[in-house]
């Protein structure tokens, strides 16, 4: 991570978290990750009550980027290839409306921009399937508990998958 310029904000949600934060770890212009729950209506919510599927949060990923360094567009990139947008409420095994597809925008721009780019790949034809992505204006967002934070990184693992 590089020392901190002009900072912004964008979050994520593209299945389980700790894979997603240590791909955007390693994106340079990003400054900061951190883990966590958004999108939902429980306060303060934590990991085992998201993953009763009954809090209506995301596992999210905040991202703290420099938009001298790394574009919002460039971020966005880097999001529709870690995941398939196409299955609801589902990455890989993981199963759950915390598992969900969302960009949560923080201002009309980012929400112009990726709108602009669900809508060009899902012209595209990359996908047999619509994409189903939610683009939602940003919430609270709720920090995971420690453990969570940096989780592939702190246990020597590339990726979540075994």
């Amino acid at each position: 991570m590089e020392p901190a310029g002009k900072q912004e904000k964008a979050t994520f949600a593209a299945g389980c978290f700790w894979g997603v934060e240590a791909a955007f770890r390693g994106v340079p212009g990003v400054t900061e990750t951190q883990v966590g729950y958004t999108g939902g209506h429980t306060p303060h919510p934590t990991y085992e009550q998201v993953c009763t599927d009954r809090t209506g949060h995301a596992e999210a990923v905040e991202v703290t980027y420099d938009p001298d360094r790394i574009s919002y567009r460039d971020l966005l990139r880097v999001f529709w290839e870690l995941h398939d947008p196409t299955t609801p409420n589902r990455q890989g095994p993981d199963v759950g409306s915390q598992y969900r597809s969302a960009i949560f925008t923080h201002n009309d721009e980012q929400k112009r921009l990726a709108e602009e780019a669900l809508a060009a790949l899902d012209h595209s034809g990359r996908y047999r399937r619509p994409i189903v992505t939610e683009i939602v204006p940003a919430q609270t967002f709720w920090r995971a508990e420690e453990y969570h934070q940096r989780y592939l990184e702190k246990h020597g693992r590339a990726s979540c998958h075994l």
